[in-house]
């Protein structure tokens, strides 16, 4: 029996030591992840102008790189083992000059030319509601006998990942909200559980607004669900009105809920990996500080698998965002890239 308990005791131990390296990795990895980011602050007086901030990913703000006020500071990258960050300053007259720098701070320098690497690296995949425009197809389940008859097309569905749901995007053609993409569209929309084959409608889950397409990643047309981990989530667009523009909401399966992400438009960057994840948003008619003017606004924002946010940008700021890049030392990839224009 005594020998019994000591067993037990040792197994508990080694169980509790175990655990306890694995949660200081898991802290040391999310501590040693960066991000640099090219914010231009908004002033009431005089011309603004973007400097590179470096992040760490929890939000903490590490240090000011740059502060150079000859040029406009923008499309920051890391390097692929994060150990130089390059960018380009654009400068009047069309003038365009690389510069490289150490994260750590020391070491800015002017480049003769970008690097290969620099120039040949492209946006991070995200998700969005472009379409590609050789895809003809109006629905991914839709053969082309049903899209020539389209009282006989089924609602689009699409299943995750693990097959534990299925979405279905149908309509109620009595139903006017159906008719427009508006406040109101997609109450009608299913969440199906695979396994139990319970259902319940979009306009029964919290946060309910409106939803009309179902996001898919830039690069891959087919994906159109972001599971990592506890992340288990789905992105829609639904079109506010002219003044507002777009706004996008993530589908919590795990909840579920929907979560709007902004006041306007944000596209979601996925973090592989990582349960969590970037966006992108976009904010309209922020005011600057000091004066009665407002601007519309973007910033890089990151979200945890609870959709916790943090905004990495000086709090009630007006900014805009010219580009980032995230350094995650032990993932792949190890960098993550927001170009300041679409490529």
């Amino acid at each position: 029996m005594i020998l019994g308990k000591l067993v037990l005791m040792r197994l508990i131990l080694r169980a509790l030591i175990i655990t306890s390296a694995l949660a200081i990795l898991i802290t040391q990895a999310w501590a040693d992840a960066e991000i640099v980011i090219a914010i231009r602050y908004l002033q009431a007086q005089g011309i603004s102008h973007s400097h590179l901030y470096l992040y760490r990913e929890d939000g903490k703000l590490l240090r000011q790189l740059t502060d150079d006020n000859s040029g406009q500071d923008s499309g920051p990258i890391f390097a692929s083992d994060g150990a130089t960050i390059v960018f380009t300053r654009e400068k009047p007259n069309n003038v365009r000059e690389f510069w490289s720098i150490d994260p750590r701070g020391p070491g800015l320098k002017k480049l003769e030319a970008a690097p290969d690497w620099y120039t040949q690296a492209k946006s991070s995949p995200y998700f969005t509601n472009v379409e590609p425009e050789e895809s003809t197809s109006p629905s991914p389940t839709a053969s082309p006998e049903e899209s020539a008859s389209p009282a006989e097309t089924p609602p689009p569905s699409y299943k995750s990942p693990d097959n534990s749901v299925e979405l279905v995007l149908r309509e109620d053609p009595k139903d006017e909200a159906d008719q427009i993409n508006g406040e109101g569209h997609g109450k009608h929309y299913l969440l199906r559980d695979l396994k139990s084959g319970r259902e319940i409608a979009f306009g029964d889950l919290p946060g309910f607004i409106g939803v009309f397409e179902i996001l898919h990643d830039n690069q891959d047309q087919d994906r159109h669900f972001l599971f990592d981990g506890p992340l288990r989530l789905a992105f829609f667009g639904l079109h506010l009105n002219s003044t507002d523009g777009d706004t996008c909401f993530a589908l919590d399966l795990s909840g579920p809920r929907l979560v709007r992400l902004s006041p306007n438009w944000a596209a979601p960057i996925p973090l592989p990996g990582e349960a969590a994840f970037l966006t992108f948003t976009e904010n309209r008619y922020v005011a600057i500080p000091g004066s009665k003017k407002t601007a519309n606004c973007s910033y890089l924002e990151h979200w945890d698998e609870k959709l916790n946010k943090i905004r990495y940008a000086r709090e009630k700021s007006a900014a805009r965002c010219y580009g980032a890049s995230m350094y995650r030392p032990g993932l792949t990839p190890s960098t993550i890239t927001m170009r300041r224009g679409s490529d």
